[in-house]
């Protein structure tokens, strides 16, 4: 199928957050802001958010719990800070046992705390209560990751939820308004397709890469606190 060429809208994730953060000047300097990246790809975007509003910047993992035999569909997440997020009606309907429902949240939080060790280099996770959250991250097509990072920052009891993205799909921007207290998003093109299309490099952004960015942010002087 013939893809009609696009025009990219930015460089790369670094020059992406720049942008991104042009747009959220008013947050500059306020007390209480906290930039959260969904890794690993949102870390470079959110860095450069952070650095311009003098905020601190964190990671917030999210790991989805996959139902059994259709792990592409979540009946939940789990996310930094221990907190867990399920459809119970969904686990109740689909008679998934309780003991599976454990099972599956104890292997994916294995996989989130060796995550966590790896990008945080033994620093602990922000206190996020009564917080105003910027959450970041290099784009968004459907959200659904986004979605339960909101969800899990609720229980987190955060006071002000902002999604913030460089690119996202129009629909999905609007749909975010009604579970975020805010959504930014700095460009959102039409036909939408993919997140990598509107940048010249969209390359993987490595766990060192990660634990680089999350360390210089952690040296720098944050006003945001």
């Amino acid at each position: 199928m013939h893809t009609p060429h696009v025009t990219p809208r930015f460089r790369n994730r670094r020059e992406a957050g720049r942008a991104l953060a042009s747009k959220l000047s008013k947050y500059s300097g306020r007390r209480g802001l906290i930039v959260l990246a969904l890794p690993r790809g949102g870390v470079p975007v959110a860095y450069e958010v952070a650095r311009a509003l003098e905020a601190p910047l964190d990671v917030f993992l999210v790991r989805k719990l996959g139902i059994p035999g259709h792990e592409e569909l979540a009946m939940g997440a789990i996310a930094t800070g221990g907190v867990r997020v399920l459809n119970r009606e969904l686990v109740q309907s689909l008679g998934i046992p309780e003991s599976l429902v454990e099972s599956i949240t104890a292997k994916e939080r294995s996989a989130l705390d060796r995550a966590e060790r790896l990008y945080r280099n033994h620093r602990t996770p922000a206190d996020l209560a009564g917080k105003t959250v910027i959450l970041v991250d290099d784009g968004l097509a459907t959200g659904a990751t986004v979605v339960a990072a909101i969800k899990a920052l609720r229980n987190a009891s955060t006071a002000r939820i902002l999604v913030a993205v460089p690119v996202a799909a129009r629909e999905t921007c609007e749909q975010l308004k009604s579970v975020a207290d805010g959504v930014v998003c700095a460009e959102t093109p039409e036909p939408f397709r993919a997140v990598g299309l509107w940048y010249e490099d969209f390359s993987p952004t490595s766990d060192d890469e990660v634990r680089e960015l999350l360390e210089a942010a952690a040296n720098q002087p944050a006003s945001g606190t």
